[in-house]
């Protein structure tokens, strides 16, 4: 599985343009969209305008200090946003070199003419051969051929593209590296799958989620109680016969207001998406990153997901006095025409096992292909029909061998086949049963803990085939899985979906055909394989560019690490909060009220000094955290209780202590240098 190299937070090609996007960012038609910065900023300026006003006892030092330190405050927050970007910018510049002006070889009837790939529009046909880049998203409309998709994915390993079925789709500046096929264009430029991916990468235009909108009014409304609280601070003074400076006032309100949660919400969320695009995942909305952290219930294809993906011939099993070695030649002969790998595998067991020699069929022979409505295949030669395909479809095909002894042998063996956890084909010739060939599935290694991760979550696993019941239980109890659909159809699994998002829960599922699509366009995380169809990759709400359904399983995680990380900092940033007011709020009324100076347990220096040593320190815990907001909180499957409680311990706990420490150690900095 591929992943795109982690660039270091701290290089200068990273830094040195987050600071200089961290400065224009201070544009107020940007800085507007955090009201917190924005009223931090507000607050700053008219701190600016006033530094030289005397007459409330400080001195002009002193204001300059909280001025510079508030207008860092605001900073650190433009740069934490501008840091985050500057990282999807950086690898948006790779795909964009990927995406280079190409040629390419359009065909008008059997002409070919060069063209720019500009040039190309939805439904032209392109040639491509070996060598070639892929000029235009599309579809393999003829041919098969190895990709290297390198450039999109990071796997050097080659990926086959071939005509029909659900490897088709092939991406703009891939490489062929074998044969030739024909590609038709479905994607006009500008609107490609690599341009789409550019713009949402780069996070400029990014849309907050509903939980950050919902965060955001919550920050929001608590400095508009904050403001309505300072606004009231002059009345009460005057009543005690004191009075409180603007700059003071200024320094509690920033003190008071969620600025260290407000600075970093916009960075978590790029950084969020930005984890998925290094792990090979286009996730075409903020909102599905979330939604994977909060799914409840996730279906999985076997195929591929919890199998190895092909199934291999593994036995020849005979009925009816029929000779292993005469199965073995019919399968053989039903199978030389057919490309599928369960197909090639018969052919090979066949030639393995038994010896089978025969390596191509006559020039007059008749090949049967496989359709979804008779699901049989085969091949008319040398006078005789022989047919493989799916047990009852062959039963229903010869009426009259359903009667004999040979179906009821051959029913015992599919059931035998099936509680293996196999999938049984039947084998006729000219109406005779032969028997059946044992397509054994492999469930991949390690697939069984990594669903009991999913269980410590919370999270229920469902698995959906095409398979019968028999087989799909026995598969269903090797690799635990919570619970199985059989014989699904893409009606059984929208309808599957829809009951349980009914239900109150959210649903993650994977898909790579067209038949896909109405389930991935329906499911909360809708997970398209970037070699599916085009159907498919348009309904879901995530790409994955390696095409592993399994990377699901890593999407969920990813998605709780985005919650998990916010939720963390949100946390820390009010047990912060709460902590700076044991700090402030005595220094600046001890000399009204005399008895508030219980409340200074810092024993702080002077009035000043703490009002000083808050603001910093409100300041520079911004930065401080910005590794964590852009990295993520490290996240371990566990149920909600106990990772509720190990984020209020570590967070909430270490929110609270932090401050005292570091308001402590700056105060006696402050006034060890005489700033205060």
């Amino acid at each position: 599985m591929a992943r795109t190299p982690t660039k270091s937070l701290f290089t200068a090609d990273l830094i040195i343009p987050a600071i200089g996007d961290a400065f224009r960012k201070l544009d107020p038609r940007q800085l507007i969209r955090n009201p917190v910065m924005f009223v931090t900023a507000v607050v700053a300026t008219l701190l600016t305008i006033l530094v030289n006003v005397g007459g409330d006892g400080l001195s002009v030092g002193f204001k300059i200090q909280l001025v510079i330190w508030l207008w860092l405050t605001v900073l650190f927050g433009t740069f934490a946003e501008a840091l985050a970007e500057g990282r999807g910018k950086a690898q948006a510049a790779s795909l964009r070199a990927t995406k280079a002006e190409l040629t390419a070889r359009r065909m008008k009837g059997d002409q070919v003419e060069s063209v720019p790939a500009s040039a190309l529009r939805s439904g032209d046909i392109v040639l491509v051969t070996m060598g070639d880049l892929i000029p235009a998203d599309g579809e393999v409309v003829w041919g098969v051929a190895s990709v290297n998709e390198a450039a999109i994915t990071g796997e050097s390993a080659p990926v086959i593209r071939e005509a029909g079925g659900d490897r088709s789709a092939v991406t703009a500046g891939t490489r062929v590296i074998s044969d030739e096929i024909r590609v038709k264009v479905t994607a006009n430029p500008g609107e490609g799958f690599l341009d789409r991916m550019i713009a949402l990468v780069e996070g400029a235009e990014r849309q907050k989620t509903p939980n950050e909108i919902a965060l955001t009014l919550l920050l929001v409304g608590l400095t508009i109680i904050f403001l309505i609280a300072v606004g009231t601070i002059p009345g009460f003074a005057s009543y005690a016969g004191g009075r409180v400076p603007v700059a003071i006032l200024a320094a509690l309100l920033i003190t008071l207001i969620p600025t260290t949660i407000a600075a970093l919400l916009s960075a978590i969320g790029i950084a969020g998406m930005d984890r998925l695009v290094r792990f090979n995942v286009l996730a075409k909305s903020g909102r599905a990153v979330e939604a994977a952290g909060d799914i409840d219930v996730l279906l999985l294809d076997k195929t591929g997901t919890i199998t190895i993906g092909d199934r291999q011939a593994s036995e020849f099993r005979s009925v009816g006095g029929t000779r292993d070695e005469e199965l073995a030649e019919a399968a053989l002969l039903a199978s030389l025409a057919d490309e599928t790998p369960e197909g090639r595998s018969i052919v090979v067991l066949a030639r393995e096992k038994f010896g089978v020699t025969t390596s191509a069929l006559p020039s007059d022979a008749e090949v049967i292909p496989f359709t979804a409505q008779t699901r049989i295949s085969g091949v008319k030669v040398n006078g005789a029909l022989i047919q493989k395909g799916a047990v009852d479809s062959i039963l229903k095909a010869n009426p009259g061998a359903g009667a004999t002894a040979a179906a009821t042998e051959l029913r015992r063996i599919t059931d035998e086949i099936a509680r293996a956890g196999g999938t049984p084909l039947a084998v006729a010739m000219d109406g005779r049963l032969l028997g059946a060939i044992f397509l054994k599935d492999v469930v991949k290694a390690g697939i069984r803990e990594r669903f009991g991760e999913l269980r410590a979550m919370g999270i229920r696993t469902v698995m959906i085939t095409g398979d019968n019941p028999l087989t799909a239980a026995a598969i269903a109890a090797e690799a635990g899985v919570d619970d199985f659909l059989a014989q699904a159809t893409p009606e059984d699994k929208l309808d599957l979906i829809r009951k349980e998002q009914q239900g109150g829960r959210l649903v993650a599922m994977c898909g790579d055909g067209t038949n896909d699509a109405p389930a991935l366009a329906q499911a909360d995380v809708g997970v398209a394989m970037n070699t599916g169809t085009q159907a498919a990759r348009e309904a879901g709400n995530m790409v994955d560019l390696d095409s592993d359904p399994t990377k699901l399983i890593e999407i969920v995680g990813l998605g709780k690490q985005l919650l998990m990380t916010r939720g963390a900092l949100t946390t820390f940033s009010v047990a912060n909060d709460v902590a700076k007011y044991f700090a402030i709020i005595p220094a600046m009324f001890v000399a009204l009220y005399p008895g508030l100076g219980v409340l200074n347990v810092m024993r702080l220096g002077s009035p000043e000094s703490a009002i000083l040593s808050a603001i910093i320190f409100n300041a520079i815990i911004i930065p401080m955290l910005v590794p964590l907001a852009l990295k993520g909180v490290a996240y371990k499957p566990m149920a909600a209780g106990p990772l509720l409680a190990r984020n209020l311990a570590v967070y909430g706990l270490g929110g609270l202590i932090a401050p005292f420490v570091g308001i402590k150690l700056i105060d006696l900095l402050v006034g060890a240098l005489g700033l205060a």
